[in-house]
């Protein structure tokens, strides 16, 4: 006689299925797993291990800090059992808290990875920057009205980024990466209203790397740093001189590309809304 067990495993082998998911991070520690902190990773963990009745790894396409969001991380999961790949995003929504969403959910093939076949990551920071706060924009942007910004000079400053650099300089020295190679694809600065955003594409990311390059931008916005200094700083890699991070809710995880992707358009391409303002 076939145990009730087995035969439950017999209707479905193994898959790999591939989530789209969006998390408010302000009450997170990051996304990666980690003792005594509340991160998204644990979270969608715990409701899978529960539904699976096993333990479960998600693995995701990259590591937000503490406090970052995102609009469209990707990560993957083993699954068992006979639920559709289709079906695990409404599933995982009906018990997972209010601040994480699953887009959509679908199966890929043994061999795709979350992390290894991306191909890059966009980030996209936020910064308001009118007088007068405003408590609907605060968890999304970093309200910086202490002088006015130049969005002009801070894209002059980031053209020179684009290509493959040693970014040793916006490199936070508690990480674990080996190295400081980033392939930088794009970089924009560029103002809607009294909102300054800044994107960048790459094919990875430093630990704190956007946050300390904002700071740093700031400073040329407003004058007080020039083009060939801030240009100077990062290839002379003059780490001691990067001493201020833009605050973690105004950055946000856009989206993740790769070569093979089984979502649409949709689903994942900026799925961060901006601000509407009057003329």
């Amino acid at each position: 006689m076939t145990h009730p067990q087995s035969q439950i495993e017999n209707l479905k082998s193994s898959q790999r299925v591939a989530l789209v998911i969006q998390y408010l991070g302000t009450h997170f520690h990051g996304w990666q797993r980690q003792p005594k902190h509340r991160s998204v990773q644990e979270e969608i963990e715990k409701v899978l291990s529960e539904i699976m009745n096993r333990s479960v790894t998600l693995y995701g396409a990259g590591r937000t800090d503490s406090g970052v969001h995102a609009a469209a991380q990707v990560a993957h999961f083993e699954a068992t059992g006979t639920i559709p790949p289709e079906k695990w995003a409404t599933i995982l929504n009906t018990q997972l808290p209010k601040d994480i969403l699953i887009l959509a959910s679908a199966e890929v093939s043994p061999t795709w990875h979350a992390r290894f076949s991306a191909s890059y990551r966009r980030y996209r920071y936020t910064i308001y920057t009118d007088r007068q706060p405003n408590l609907f924009v605060r968890p999304f942007a970093w309200h910086y009205y202490y002088a006015p910004l130049d969005e002009r000079a801070m894209q002059a400053a980031l053209n020179p980024l684009i290509g493959k650099h040693d970014l040793a300089a916006f490199h936070r020295s508690n990480s674990g990466r080996a190295h400081s190679w980033v392939e930088v694809q794009e970089a924009q600065t560029y103002r809607e209203g009294p909102f300054v955003y800044m994107e960048v594409q790459a094919n990875g990311f430093l630990y704190g790397m956007v946050r300390l390059l904002v700071g740093l931008l700031v400073q040329v916005g407003r004058g007080e740093r020039s083009l060939d200094n801030f240009t100077n700083l990062w290839v002379n890699q003059l780490r001691n001189e990067v001493k201020y991070a833009a605050p973690a809710h105004g950055l946000c995880l856009l989206r993740v590309g790769y070569p093979e992707f089984p979502f649409p358009p949709e689903i994942w391409f900026d799925k961060q809304p901006k601000f509407l303002f009057s003329q």
